[in-house]
């Protein structure tokens, strides 16, 4: 029976913010008890092992690209782990395509971030510059529908210029700052919605008066078809072929790029962190600190007390940038005080009420499990 009141999972510190977990008897939760099962391969792999892997899969993207101007891209968002991509990738020889999506919220530090690794290394960036009025547009039509997932705006259009500078340039390889070690715990239900949506935005869109995207890029789920299965781009975590730890990572960074650290996960843009260390909290009662600390403690990279620590106070360096943040987002935005305390009381809203692929995306999934599944038995 799921558990009603509240509890903390003994091993890492997810906990009943997550309305669908488990614990054993023990006291240990489902998620990292699944996290480990699923991930504990890539974690432990025998380092000969890795080291064979990331030579077989470097030398097929240097083959695959032979001749062109670019053998993969990397997006950058001027965090730690798709700058430690980009570093590795040129170390390794590769000649990556860096590219960025600049939606009108980089922080300064952010872009400081990425002017000295692509300076320092030497890689040309694209950078894809939404027209700030549409996609304010865009933001506002989601607060309006009470819907949890606003970043699905971000990481919509992210995706899609990525799949896209890759089928312009015919490269068949996006390296991904995704990995296991930092953020393999599966996300709780209900915390965010399918990223594929293309649907869903144009829908919440249109309710808002934005009736046709401008600059703003966007994926679904034919066009990742299309990317995936007919040209052939693959989008790979590349982390997944190293020991990775954040730490070691940002250390290396700092020393040899100038990198300036940020105080949680995704924090390189002004509204992520808003919208992580204010909205989620108070209007939707997530505090996604639980899961990035999680993921380190359950992979080994943090001890269970260092996170519970991590996770005293609120979601920001202090209670003054905070309040900077609230006067920066209320000024491009628009609003009123007013106005934010309104959107923060208004009752939450399912991102499954309005317009939605989902159910293709579902369909297509349990389709291709099954194919795959058939094709390994043969």
């Amino acid at each position: 029976m799921k558990n009603k009141s509240y509890q903390v999972c003994t091993r890492c510190v997810m906990d009943t913010s997550a309305s669908d977990i488990y614990f054993d008897e023990h006291g240990v939760c489902d998620y990292c008890t699944e996290f480990l099962a699923r991930s504990g391969h890539i974690l432990h792999k025998d380092p000969f092992q890795r080291t064979q892997e990331l030579d077989a899969f470097v030398a097929k993207v240097k083959a695959a690209g032979k001749g062109k101007p670019y053998d993969c891209v990397i997006g950058v968002s001027g965090g730690v782990d798709s700058s430690w991509v980009l570093v590795q990738a040129v170390k390794l020889g590769l000649r990556p395509l860096a590219v960025h999506m600049d939606n009108g919220w980089n922080s300064e530090l952010a872009q400081n971030n990425i002017a000295n690794l692509v300076r320092g290394l030497g890689v040309d960036l694209y950078t894809h510059v939404i027209d700030w009025s549409e996609y304010k547009r865009l933001m506002q039509a989601f607060f309006d529908a009470n819907v949890i997932d606003v970043e699905l705006l971000y990481d919509n259009a992210m995706l899609a210029v990525n799949y896209q500078q890759a089928g312009k340039y015919k490269t068949k390889f996006i390296l991904s700052g995704s990995n296991q070690a930092t953020e393999g715990m599966r996300m709780p239900e209900g915390w965010n919605w399918l990223k594929f949506d293309k649907r869903h935005i144009k829908a919440l869109g249109k309710r808002g008066g934005v009736t046709r995207l401008e600059t703003f890029p966007t994926i679904g789920t034919m066009n990742f078809i299309w990317f995936e299965f007919v040209r052939r781009i693959h989008w790979t975590p590349f982390l997944d072929y190293f020991d990775f730890n954040k730490n070691s990572a940002m250390e290396a960074l700092q020393s040899n790029y100038g990198y300036k650290p940020y105080p949680y996960k995704h924090y390189e843009s002004i509204f992520t962190r808003f919208y992580q260390g204010y909205i989620l909290p108070n209007k939707f009662l997530v505090d996604k600190r639980r899961l990035h600390l999680s993921t380190l403690v359950a992979s080994g990279q943090m001890k269970r007390d260092e996170a519970l620590t991590g996770l005293e106070g609120i979601p920001y360096p202090s209670a003054e940038s905070l309040e900077e943040d609230k006067r920066y987002f209320l000024k491009k935005m628009g609003w009123q005080q007013e106005r934010l305390e309104k959107y923060i009381a208004n009752s939450n809203v399912q991102h499954s009420e309005y317009s939605s692929e989902k159910p293709v995306w579902d369909f297509c999934l349990t389709v291709y499990k099954m194919v795959n599944s058939l094709v390994k038995k043969n």
